[in-house]
């Protein structure tokens, strides 16, 4: 499975090839990372059992556990843009609870909006 990295983790790939190649040392990496050689000598490790993959996280391109289930999101868009089209996110939700019983943040619901 292909695993988008970032400059980040592109970058600490490179420095941690070069410790690998021995031209580089782990403490001059840890400096250069802004890590501590500790975590250098687990990178490393996880490196070369598990390959570039193992440099970025393993959440990375699943969506949050916290997230709002699709069709829900769907059907809070739907009430709101049919009935509370200009309202504001704050009102749209005092009516969604009082006359839907949808719970949902208005952070949510702000940005479910825009």
């Amino acid at each position: 499975m292909l695993i988008p990295m970032s400059n980040q983790d592109l970058n600490r790939f490179k420095v941690l090839q070069d410790v690998r190649d021995r031209r580089l040392r782990q403490v001059d990496a840890a400096e250069i990372l802004n890590l501590s050689p500790r975590q250098v000598r687990r990178l490393l490790v996880q490196l070369s059992l598990h390959g570039a993959q193992s440099l970025a996280h393993a959440a990375r391109g699943r969506p949050s556990n916290r997230r709002y289930a699709d069709d829900f999101r769907m059907q809070v868009l739907e009430i709101v843009r049919a009935q509370y089209a200009d309202f504001s996110p704050t009102f749209a939700l005092e009516k969604l609870i009082e006359q839907h019983n949808l719970k949902v943040s208005k952070e949510t619901l702000r940005q479910l909006l825009f």
